[in-house]
């Protein structure tokens, strides 16, 4: 969310910067509702002033005249209590203006930072580096859906019947693959300093639009509607919202957390994008990286960040590239976002398995999130990013350590969570 205050110094800038994300926001009418609440604000206090001067010489003439006519201070109580009313019809009308606001603002993406690129969509973006090389195949390699399902360790048709299209059912050493890189990924950033945490699936509305997803991408979102609870679409959530309505030691930042959790999206806006496979299921796994940093440093805890999700990759033997996204591929709540892209030879192309953001203090004004700096609340900082997408990690192996006789290589820092270095035909 960003500081009212800000978008009344800096409209013109706010205006800009909402274009640039091809997003449209009547800005205007938000500066219109803001006037309309500092007129009543005004009002408000002036009636408090008159009433509590009404109330105060009311006060002064009973104690200076005993025989206080009746009549007198039956008109003076009466315009004391029209000014009562008054006042709470005014604060009513002040209550419904306050919360239109802040519905509003709610709905006003971030400020991109000055070094994200302006662009119209994901062409624009700009690739930051490639890390590796892709392995040149002596044969044609296939999809990771086709070495899956010929290895049986794959079954989408089956998920269909159970759940319905975008659900996969793992099977035999798919299973212990699964489990492996999840728990490769935990021990990789654990031992980088971030702190395992669990934390539920199901979460309330309020720490729905803590993170930015409600109120405007509810379409996006699982819910239980008789419980009025929300399936987590990944970990940031309910993570990120530990520490809402807290106020830390500027001493204890930053914190750094990882957590694995299943995570549940309905894909709305995606008809027709990777259909088969793991790349764009409704559930799938993944591996979290949350931060929690001071203001001044989270730009350079945005490339650590990055560099240890790319880690992960690297120490996989996946090739990947780190792509700088544009102000129109931009998330809504982050200021500044790296993809990390892997390589799948089965379409010769480079698909996300991570994104890693910085929010700057976006999330943290909607969550309430502060620390003490020099006896000042100032509002933290947070990041994420996948640490990274375990379903897309377990697709890249597939395909980029497959054989030409249809078995798979397990990557050798997998092996000893495994139990074995490759899944073959049986």
């Amino acid at each position: 969310m960003l500081d009212i205050k800000f978008i009344r110094e800096n409209s013109e800038e706010v205006k800009r910067t909402i274009s640039n994300r091809n997003q449209d926001v009547n800005l205007d009418k938000l500066l219109t509702l803001d006037s309309e609440r500092k007129i009543l604000v005004k009002g408000i206090e002036q009636l408090r002033l008159k009433r509590n001067k009404e109330s105060e010489r009311i006060g002064r003439l009973k104690r200076e005249n005993k025989e206080f006519c009746k009549e007198l201070s039956v008109k003076f109580i009466t315009e004391i209590n029209d000014l009562k009313d008054k006042i709470q019809k005014q604060e009513k009308q002040l209550s419904i203006i306050e919360s239109r606001i802040e519905d509003f603002l709610m709905r006003i993406p971030n400020i991109p930072d000055k070094s994200v690129p302006v662009g119209k969509s994901a062409r624009d973006n700009k690739i930051i580096k490639f890390v590796g090389e892709p392995k040149k195949f002596s044969f044609k390699p296939k999809r990771h859906w086709e070495i899956g399902e010929k290895l049986g360790i794959l079954d989408f048709s089956t998920a269909s019947k159970i759940s319905g299209s975008r659900f996969a059912v793992l099977k035999d050493k798919g299973c212990a693959l699964e489990r492996a890189i999840v728990s490769f990924f935990l021990d990789i950033h654990k031992k980088r300093g971030y702190k395992e945490i669990m934390t539920p699936y199901l979460v309330n509305y309020a720490s729905m639009k803590g993170t930015g997803q409600l109120p405007n991408f509810e379409e996006d979102l699982f819910k239980c509607t008789n419980d009025d609870l929300y399936l987590i679409p990944t970990a940031e959530v309910p993570v990120t919202n530990i520490y809402r309505d807290c106020v830390l030691e500027e001493s204890v930042l930053p914190q750094k957390y990882v957590s694995y959790s299943a995570c549940f999206r309905r894909e709305a806006g995606s008809y027709g994008k990777d259909t088969k496979g793991l790349i764009r299921n409704h559930q799938f796994n993944k591996v979290e990286l949350v931060k929690f940093v001071k203001q001044e440093t989270s730009n350079e805890e945005l490339e650590s960040l990055t560099l240890d999700a790319g880690n992960v990759l690297e120490l996989l033997g996946l090739p990947y590239r780190v792509v700088l996204l544009s102000t129109g591929d931009l998330g809504f709540s982050s200021s500044k976002t790296y993809d990390l892209e892997a390589w799948f030879p089965g379409d010769e192309t480079y698909r996300e398995i991570s994104s890693c953001s910085n929010f700057k203090d976006f999330q943290a004004r909607r969550m309430n999130i502060k620390y003490l700096k020099d006896k000042e609340r100032e509002f933290v900082h947070t990041l994420n990013g996948s640490g990274v997408a375990v379903g897309r990690t377990f697709a890249a192996i597939l395909e980029n350590y497959q054989l030409e006789d249809g078995s798979v290589a397990i990557p050798p820092a997998l092996q000893n969570y495994t139990g074995f270095d490759a899944i073959k035909f049986k």
